[in-house]
């Protein structure tokens, strides 16, 4: 398991000016069924949502500061890791970074998570972000701005996924993101200790009662949420999904 830290906010004299965003992407902790989560909603609508892998040099991302590092007049309101890669932080299955793929789909069946089936693709596009069942996507083909492609779906059009178990022994600390079937809300989420599959997705379905949702991680998942004080570290990331928000020079008293 990757530890992980809630980094404090600092406390700094009147006089200095920071960066401080604008609110987007509220973020808050939640309690269901006696396990704690925290989440992330999102409105595609009116918040720049996008994903984040490769930097301005050609070269990896890997982690939420080196994004709030890059980006000039804004800062990341909200983060999470987006999807499963392989050792060199590539992406597993379709990613669409500004409407260029660099990864394809991949619709087989294969070994781990990502390959459990029915697996999926979260799309975002101008006003909308979709989780969608691979195969439905590829009949389809939605217009993404960004896209990626993890497994497996979480619900699947108001059903869990079939191979989850109620009695399942296998926990672990998970993200991903539900969302509705138009696209107008997207709500990620991540756990605050280990959880079974049937237990994530019936969070996203009963409680949040969303009727799609797609999985992100297990062995890696992290949450950049400076609203809440926290910005889980650990080894590199490969797709970071993320809401940009302008920051407001804050003026000193007197």
């Amino acid at each position: 398991m990757i530890p992980r830290l809630a980094l404090a906010t600092l406390g700094l004299g009147a006089a200095c000016a920071l960066p401080v965003p604008l609110q987007a992407a509220a973020c808050e902790d939640v309690d269901y069924e006696g396990l704690s989560y925290t989440i992330c909603e999102v409105d595609p609508a009116s918040d720049d949502l996008r994903l984040f892998l490769t930097d301005g040099n050609g070269g990896l991302y890997g982690s939420f500061q080196a994004i709030d590092r890059e980006i000039d007049g804004e800062a990341l309101v909200f983060a999470m890791n987006a999807g499963m890669y392989h050792p060199d932080r590539r992406p597993v299955g379709q990613y669409l970074e500004n409407g260029e793929e660099v990864m394809r789909l991949v619709t087989n069946a294969g070994p781990g998570n990502f390959g459990m089936l029915p697996n999926g693709v979260f799309c975002i596009n101008d006003d909308t972000a979709q989780a969608i069942e691979t195969l439905r996507y590829e009949r389809e083909a939605p217009e993404c701005r960004y896209a990626t492609q993890s497994g497996p779906m979480l619900v699947i059009d108001g059903e869990l996924h079939p191979r989850f178990l109620p009695d399942s022994t296998s926990r672990n600390i998970r993200n991903g993101v539900g969302t509705t079937d138009s696209g107008d809300r997207a709500v990620f989420a991540i756990a605050n200790q280990p959880v079974t599959f049937h237990e994530f997705g019936s969070f996203f379905r009963d409680h949040l009662e969303l009727p799609q949702a797609l999985y992100f991680d297990g062995n890696v998942s992290r949450l950049h949420a400076p609203g809440l004080g926290r910005s889980d570290f650990g080894f590199a990331m490969g797709p970071i999904v993320g809401v940009l928000a302008p920051v407001d020079e804050a003026r000193p008293d007197g």
